[in-house]
């Protein structure tokens, strides 16, 4: 196997390590974002539709009793926007975690490809000594043979006559 080729995907390996988030685990959570962004204002839209209509006579009708409502409303929005804010830090961090075991996984793959063709060079190596073996034997085998209507003269020494 070519060491370059395999430095060069170690190499590719670790620069993906380095922190870049895949593109479409990011426009996922972009769009979920949209969507409650989508329905936050569907709320705010809600809440403005339920002020009165006239507020001069609901600050004369009670102050009081209107900025309580209010409150609550702004408060529960609060919540649901901290709500909001968790849940994507919370994938943001799966998708890095995510990303960071997809990363060993393709580490280990690459490791596991390397030293199996590593045994195969080591086998075929193997063999081809073997092969180099025997073929000696037998051309060493065929040279003592005797040659056709010799008597007992190995088929070497007719050829180096």
């Amino acid at each position: 196997m070519d060491e370059a080729a395999l430095e060069r995907v170690k190499q590719r390996i670790a620069d993906a390590a380095a922190g870049r988030p895949e593109p479409a685990l990011l426009e996922a959570a972009l769009e979920r974002s949209r969507e409650q962004i989508a329905s936050l204002a569907e709320a705010a839209a809600e809440l403005e539709a339920s002020m009165p209509a006239r507020i001069e006579s609901s600050v004369r009708d009670g102050l009081r009793s209107e900025v309580l409502p209010v409150a609550r409303q702004v408060a529960e929005i609060r919540g649901l926007l901290n709500q909001v804010i968790r849940r994507l830090e919370r994938l943001e961090g799966e998708l890095l975690a995510e990303r960071h075991a997809r990363v060993d996984d393709l580490a280990l793959l690459v490791d596991l490809v390397s030293s199996g063709w590593k045994g195969v060079d080591a086998r075929l190596e193997r063999l081809e000594r073997s092969h180099a073996e025997d073929a000696t034997r037998i051309i060493a085998a065929v040279e003592d043979l005797p040659a056709p209507g010799a008597e007992g003269k190995p088929l070497g020494e007719y050829a180096a006559a």
